[in-house]
């Protein structure tokens, strides 16, 4: 049954993939998440902030992997409510914060970070909105801290890209290249030390199976083809994807600050 609650026609495309099911909605999925992790070396008492932490699985997942003290940020009130909730039932109260917060205001959290993780987030702001932002990131980290980021691609035909996902995902989506997301940190004083680069795999059949697992993989897509207005969404997202096949993917950066 639909979701009643959510309107599948108006509603964001990350919207209609989580009522499809679908829990990894970062363009990399957790390969990308991975390597970021791979390039952050975290040590047990280091400090996180995380951007727009949503429920706060990613924090858990932080917080129990690598015995790290996560604070989250996150503007909705319900969701700062559930996570806080999945917190103290995960027994991590004294690891995690959840702030409800905006992270265009990233001055008013007067702690600073070991590293601060946002994915997915940079993209669906606009330049001046990803200036801002990105400044704040710096102005949170320690001398030396590590940001890192996982984002969405555009290797080329950016405007056109971004039309066309305004139109199919209803958001305000604006990859950038490979240089102009370095370009974007550089700016700000962040020092990109490393980045990657790889294929979107948001809606490939073999990286759902990958980032959902096969039983929940098909439990989403028995979910898409049961709803019209569900499956009509998810394909119109697919198509774009497929269009722009040859340049869209997904970009993973860790940058120190300057």
């Amino acid at each position: 049954m639909t979701n009643t609650l959510l309107n599948v026609q108006t509603a964001t495309g990350d919207q209609v993939l989580a009522a499809a099911g679908k829990k990894i909605l970062r363009p990399g999925g957790k390969v990308a998440t991975e390597q970021l992790f791979q390039w952050a070396d975290f040590k047990p008492g280091d400090t996180v902030l995380e951007l727009a932490s949503s429920f706060g699985e990613s924090a858990i997942a932080l917080a129990q992997r690598f015995g790290v003290h996560v604070v989250g940020v996150e503007k909705n009130p319900d969701s700062v409510q559930r996570a806080r909730a999945q917190v103290e039932a995960a027994g991590l109260t004294g690891q995690i914060t959840l702030i409800e917060g905006d992270i265009f205001h990233l001055e008013t959290i007067p702690d600073t970070f070991d590293y601060v993780l946002a994915e997915a987030i940079l993209t669906m702001q606009s330049p001046a909105g990803k200036a801002k932002i990105l400044s704040g990131v710096r102005d949170r980290l320690k001398p030396g801290g590590k940001f890192l980021s996982h984002e969405l691609l555009a290797q080329a035909h950016e405007e056109e890209i971004h039309q066309l996902l305004a139109q199919t995902i209803r958001a305000n989506s604006t990859p950038l290249s490979e240089a102009n997301w370095i370009s974007a940190l550089t700016a700000t004083g962040l020092a990109v030390q490393q980045h990657q680069t790889g294929p979107l795999g948001l809606l490939n059949i073999g990286r759902m199976i990958q980032d959902e697992g096969l039983v929940n993989t098909v439990r989403i897509l028995g979910k898409i083809l049961a709803q019209p207005d569900l499956r009509k969404r998810v394909l119109g997202m697919r198509r774009a994807f497929r269009q722009y096949r040859q340049d869209l993917g997904y970009i993973v950066l860790c940058a120190t600050r300057t």
